[in-house]
């Protein structure tokens, strides 16, 4: 059955980085989207990145963009988020999907909508 699991993340303190991944099973990665959301304290998720691995393009939040970067290796099933300069406001619970949303990069196929169980990342100031 399609897994996504994510790891990495963890408390550092601001301007430092993490690098988070989402191990999938259960799905070809070649072909397919994955999106990276975050869900700060009180606040509702939202997306933070997406890679779309059929044609490679990434996109990026407006408040991420030039701090985060995502990849992937397909051969091994993960996707990565590498969060570098990070902020206080950077701190939620990050969480990959079979879907992205984003201002230009809404991807989702009812068929096909699946969720790891997040993981904490945490900024300190």
């Amino acid at each position: 059955q399609v897994q996504l699991v994510e790891s990495g993340g963890g408390l550092v303190q601001a301007g430092g980085s993490l690098r988070l991944a989402c191990t999938t099973s259960g799905f070809s990665l070649d072909d397919s989207y994955i999106g990276w959301f975050r869900q700060a304290p009180g606040k509702q998720r939202a997306g933070v990145s997406c890679i779309d691995n059929a044609d490679g393009e990434t996109y990026y939040a407006s408040a991420v963009k030039g701090r985060f970067t995502v990849s992937a290796d397909t051969r091994a099933n993960v996707v990565y988020l590498q969060m570098n300069n990070l902020r206080p406001t950077d701190t939620g619970v990050y969480y990959c999907a079979t879907r992205c949303h984003l201002p230009n990069a809404i991807k989702e196929d009812s068929r096909m909508n699946y969720w790891g169980q997040g993981t904490q990342v945490t900024i300190s100031s």
